[in-house]
Formats: structure tokens, C-alpha cells, sequence
């Protein structure tokens, strides 16, 4: 079961089984596929040699090397036909039973070295491999879509898993030019676990009116630096399939509220808008082109502004300074705000009113900036407003934090504005995967950057951002809040307290 793999078998010729197929075959394994349907294995075979042919064109493959991956891809009729294969993976339709028949006819067929590997996104190894004789050689291999260019696979070990068939999936993957993840067999393993804070702390902040959605996906791109906001991702995979994974994982949590769903995702599936496919989502496509209403304009600049800056957080207050230095804008004493000055607060995991409330200050006249990203001009600001803040301050804060071209954005009282709570919710969930050992918090990060295409590993950008400030916004956001979805994971609070980097562990 340990030596090296040169022939594997495929069951599921549909689009994960056809791209297994493709960097098997290119990386110089006999690839056996089969399928219930020919039809369905002579249609991947075809496409295979459309794609190689096309790569061969680019120049990105030889001619020889394409015709003989095309070579290595051997259609078979039966399952009887893998019995030479020292690894099947099977990638059919996500359902246990279904799953569990396949892999008892397997156990028939092959050797009993032969190691068995389930794609499966979502269902428990340790459940498929309890239909086997052997189920030490069962083993999760999650590939992700499309395979040649999503270049990170979760390794899943359930709890009859012999470690050493793991080790040989984690060589393998290498030789197949993808990076391997190790994960214990937990729901949505490491990716699709990781991946809940982004899309349901998204979801959150819209549910509770504090920004619309294209304003929450500039802000997480332009702000917060990541590829796509949570909207956009969400049309991007579509709610027929993303709306049952953050179910399913919420209910194999056992309710666990960090991982709530939304009713908006409910009531949108059930209306048709399930995203880009359908050509309406949470954004309407003409064309298959995104359509993002326009920003509202920059309202005119107020003469005469005068600013005062609360000092309760030192790191935001000496940021804004500086900026207010930058665009010439006379600054108030630091002692007490003055009756006639825009009053402007950096809270971290609050919101403006209860900055408010505790700084006894003058409702109508405050507002608060986002500070835990900095102020690059070029990078996209969230100015916030309580419901008591009069228009005419929201505007001169507004006009006065666009003053040098950078883009803001203004949105309704949420404790932890829009980027620091999604940020914050993201960090914690990871350090809770790490708090579990579901996965080392090296893999953490590597399955997330490249599964997710995150601007780095959560663990890695808690360290960054700083992982006390992350601490401070989750404590705060449950304080406001009372809600548990933001208790801070002990994997995070023990390494603020022994001053650890995240990753450490």
C-alpha cells in the first residue's frame, strides 16, 4: 500500500474525474476511467484531447507529451477493469449510500493493497470506509475545481485510516505538480471549513442592513485586499451549491453559531437568483458581465472643517492624525471636542454608538473610520454612521476622508464596521480548525491561500494585522452583540497572552 503509485483508477467521469484524469495522465501514471455511462467516458476523453491539443498550441505542452498523456487514459467498461490499479479515487454524486456501495463492489475487485480515496467535499471518510472489510485503506483525497488549476488537495484521514496510505497520497500529489494538505476527518474538512467566515459573516452584515452587498465586496476587496468579497464568490459558486454546504456544516457542527447561515441565501435560492449561472444573483450579469450599481458621488468638501479625533484607541487615533496632517485639515485639541467639529472615532469591534454612549459624545456630530488597515491612499476607506449622526456631518466626513482620490465607502452602525468583522471572523475560525488539530496551522494556511485564493493564510494575516487587535474586535463584537458566533478561539487568546505568533503550535 506504501510503494509507488503508477496505475490509478478514476470512478466518475464528470468534471472532478476528468481533471484527476488530466494530471495524472500528464504526470506519467496509467490513468484507468471509468464510468456507469460510456458515453460519459468517451465525452471526458474527447475533452481531454481537445485540452492537451489546445496546451500544445500554447506551447505549454509538446506535441509528443500531449499524445502520450492522451495515451495513458484507458477507458474501461467495468469496475473489474481497475483491478490492476494501486489507487482508485472515486468522484461521483455526494451521497453516502451511493458512495459506500461503490466502494464495497471496489473491495471485490482490487487488491487488498490497493488504496481506496473518496473526492468527497463534504461527507464523513470514516462513515464511507465503515461499509469496507478494510477500512484502514480508505482515505479522503479532496481535489478541488477546476484540478489542473485549483493546485491544492486535502488528504483526509478518518479513524481507521492507516497514516501510511496518507503518506503515499501526499508523494503522489507532488509527483502530480499539486501541493498536499493533511486534514483529520471533521465537516468541510479544512477549506470549506475555513471558508465559512468570509460568506456567513458576509451574509451577517447585510442581513443586518449595514452595507449592500456590492459595497461589502469593495470593501473586502479594496480595503481589506482580498481577490473577491463575499457576494461575488457566492455568485461565482452559486446557492444551489454553496446554500446546502453552509447547512450541512452548520448541522454537523451541531449548530455551532459560527457557522449560521443566512435566511437570505434560503429565500434567494428558492427564488431562482442563485447567482451568475442563472444570470442573476446578488448581482445581475448582461452578457455574463458583472452589473455594480455606481457609487454615490463625493459630496463637496465642507470650508472651514474642523476635525476632532478621539484618543480611547492610540494606534487609530495617531493614524487618522496623520492623515488629517497629510490632507492639511485642522485638528481640535486632543482634550474634549469641540462644539462645532466633526467628531470622529477609531473603534475596534464597536460600533459608532456605543463609541457614543461610553465617550459621552455628541451623537449627531460622530462618526468613526475603519483604522485597522491604515490609510494608503489608494487603498478603498469605510467611514460609519449611528442612526443620530445628521447628514451634514456623514457628508463632511465623507468628502473629507476622499479629499486625496482615495475611494470610501459610507456605511450603517455595525460593531466592527464591515472589514474588521468578516477579517476577525475568518482569523478566529482557522484558529479553531488549529485548536482542534484538525489540520497543522502550516496546512491552515497553505490550503486556504491556494483553495480560496485568499491574499495570505488566516493564521498568517492574524499575525500581521495583529492578532491582540483581532482578540479586541471579537471580544468587543460579542459584548455588543451578545451573540456567541464572536468568542474568540483559545487557540487565539493563549497566544495573545503568551505573545506567540498564530502559526505557532
Amino acid at each position: 500500500m506504501t510503494g509507488t503509485i503508477d496505475i490509478i483508477g478514476i470512478v466518475g467521469a464528470g468534471a472532478m474525474g476528468r481533471g484527476i484524469a488530466q494530471i495524472a495522465a500528464q504526470a506519467g501514471l496509467t490513468v484507468r476511467l471509468y464510468d456507469t455511462s460510456a458515453d460519459a467516458v468517451a465525452a471526458a476523453r474527447t475533452s481531454l484531447q481537445q485540452t492537451w491539443a489546445k496546451l500544445a498550441e500554447k506551447g505549454k505542452l509538446s506535441a509528443d507529451d500531449a499524445g502520450q498523456a492522451l495515451s495513458r487514459i484507458v477507458p474501461c467498461g467495468a469496475l473489474a477493469d481497475l483491478k490492476d490499479c494501486q489507487l482508485v479515487v472515486e468522484a461521483i454524486v455526494e451521497r453516502l449510500d451511493i458512495k459506500r456501495e461503490v466502494f464495497k463492489q471496489l473491495e471485490e475487485v482490487v487488491a487488498e493493497t490497493c488504496i481506496l480515496a473518496s473526492n468527497t467535499s463534504s461527507l464523513s471518510i470514516t462513515a464511507i470506509a465503515a461499509a469496507c472489510r478494510l477500512p484502514s485503506r480508505v482515505v479522503g483525497y479532496h481535489f478541488f475545481n477546476p484540478v489542473p488549476l485549483m493546485k491544492v488537495v486535502e488528504i483526509i484521514d478518518g479513524l481507521r485510516s492507516d497514516p501510511a496510505v496518507g503518506d503515499a497520497l501526499v508523494e503522489l500529489t507532488r509527483r502530480m505538480g499539486h501541493t498536499p494538505v493533511r486534514a483529520r476527518d471533521m465537516p468541510g474538512f479544512i477549506v470549506n471549513h475555513a471558508g465559512r467566515g468570509m460568506n456567513t459573516e458576509g451574509l451577517r452584515v447585510a442581513q443586518e442592513s449595514v452595507a449592500t452587498f456590492a459595497q461589502v465586496d469593495a470593501i473586502m476587496r479594496e480595503q481589506a485586499g482580498f481577490r473577491m468579497g463575499p457576494f461575488e464568490l457566492l455568485d461565482l459558486t452559486a446557492l444551489d451549491v454553496s446554500h446546502p454546504v453552509m447547512e450541512s456544516i452548520y448541522r454537523q457542527f451541531f449548530d455551532e453559531p459560527r457557522f449560521r447561515p443566512s435566511p437570505i441565501t434560503t429565500v434567494r435560492l428558492a427564488g431562482g437568483l442563485v447567482g451568475r449561472k442563472a444570470g442573476e444573483g446578488f448581482y445581475r450579469y448582461a452578457d455574463g458581465q458583472k452589473q455594480v450599481p455606481p457609487e454615490p458621488p463625493v459630496p463637496p468638501a465642507t470650508a472651514g472643517l474642523k476635525v476632532w479625533v478621539s484618543g480611547i484607541h492610540p494606534q487609530g487615533h495617531a493614524a487618522v492624525c496623520a492623515l488629517l496632517d497629510e490632507l492639511g485639515v485642522a485638528r481640535a485639541p486632543d482634550s474634549r471636542a469641540p462644539d462645532d467639529a466633526l467628531i470622529v472615532v477609531t473603534p475596534f469591534g464597536e460600533d459608532v454608538s456605543t463609541a457614543v454612549f461610553t465617550q459621552d459624545l455628541d451623537p449627531a456630530r460622530t462618526v468613526a473610520i475603519d483604522a485597522l488597515h491604515g490609510f494608503d491612499s489608494k487603498r478603498r476607506r469605510t467611514v460609519m454612521v449611528s442612526p443620530a449622526t445628521l447628514p451634514q456631518w456623514r457628508d463632511a466626513a465623507h468628502a473629507l476622508f476622499a479629499a486625496d482620490g482615495a475611494p470610501v465607502s459610507v456605511i450603517e452602525d455595525s460593531p466592527g464596521f464591515v472589514a474588521q468583522r468578516i477579517v476577525a471572523t475568518i482569523v478566529n475560525i482557522a484558529c479553531d480548525i488549529a485548536q482542534q488539530r484538525i489540520a497543522t496551522a502550516e496546512d491552515i494556511d497553505k490550503a486556504v491561500t491556494l483553495g480560496l485564493g485568499y491574499p495570505m493564510g488566516p493564521l498568517a494575516m492574524g499575525d500581521v494585522l495583529g492578532a491582540a487587535r483581532i482578540l479586541e474586535i471579537l471580544r468587543n463584537m460579542q459584548r455588543v452583540t451578545g451573540d456567541p458566533r464572536y468568542r474568540p478561539s483559545l487557540w487565539l487568546q493563549r497566544r495573545v497572552q503568551l505573545k506567540m505568533s498564530l502559526l505557532e503550535g
